[in-house]
């Protein structure tokens, strides 16, 4: 079929399927739009994962160990740990480009959490980011930027807490962009902790306030 590929990876799939869900919610994505985005037919997606459901619960899966190489490239990009952490909390606000956009995610995390084996891999996914957060902590303890009297676990766990909230609470207010809505978020729970205070008028995601920076980050649902 002309504009068809005749080669297709598993990870062009995933990234069309993640593609494809970004637009559509999770009762309108069909197999035929993920086979669209990757520019194959529905035909060859049900021969390599049989269903669609299969297919969203192989991307679970893959999802489910991304948090390690996540963290490794926001490490690369930064100086600190903290920087990172912050550099961590910007790209959730990815998830939340627009309202509507957001309230797509949720769909799909209301089916994930509804789905034993889909939540399964979402709370593979959920530990090991804690575990980075934990680490990126008492990293900055050791290094100066935190207390040393820090909990970095209790501590970790409230953060991770705060970014999701944060979300929910932007979804119900609407004020601003969700990207600083999380970062003053974090920086009040950091704030008692911290050596140095962070420079006025700074956020989580390492730009003063009114600025508009774009990035991208890509995380299932």
């Amino acid at each position: 079929m002309p504009g068809r590929r005749q080669k297709v990876t598993d990870e062009d799939v995933f990234a069309a399927a993640q593609r494809a869900m970004s637009r559509r919610g999770p009762h309108e994505l069909t197999l035929a739009h993920i086979a669209d985005e990757a520019g194959v037919t529905p035909g060859r997606l049900v021969q390599r994962f049989g269903s669609k459901r299969a297919l969203l619960v192989a991307l679970s899966e893959r999802f489910a160990g991304s948090a390690g190489a996540v963290f490794v490239a926001l490490r690369a990009a930064r100086r600190g740990p903290l920087a990172t952490l912050r550099a961590y909390a910007a790209c959730m606000a990815d998830l939340a480009p627009t309202p509507e956009a957001l309230l797509r995610n949720l769909a799909y995390l209301q089916g994930d959490l509804a789905d034993d084996v889909l939540r399964g891999h979402l709370v593979e996914n959920a530990r090991a980011t804690r575990r980075e957060i934990e680490a990126l902590l008492a990293a900055a303890a050791a290094a100066g930027e935190l207390r040393h009297d820090a909990d970095v676990r209790v501590l970790a766990r409230t953060v991770e807490t705060v970014i999701g909230g944060s979300l929910m609470s932007w979804a119900t207010y609407r004020e601003g962009e969700a990207i600083d809505w999380i970062g003053r978020d974090l920086e009040a729970v950091l704030a008692p902790w911290l050596m140095r205070p962070l420079a006025e008028g700074a956020t989580a995601s390492g730009r003063k306030r009114g600025t508009r920076k774009r990035r991208r980050f890509v995380r299932r649902g």
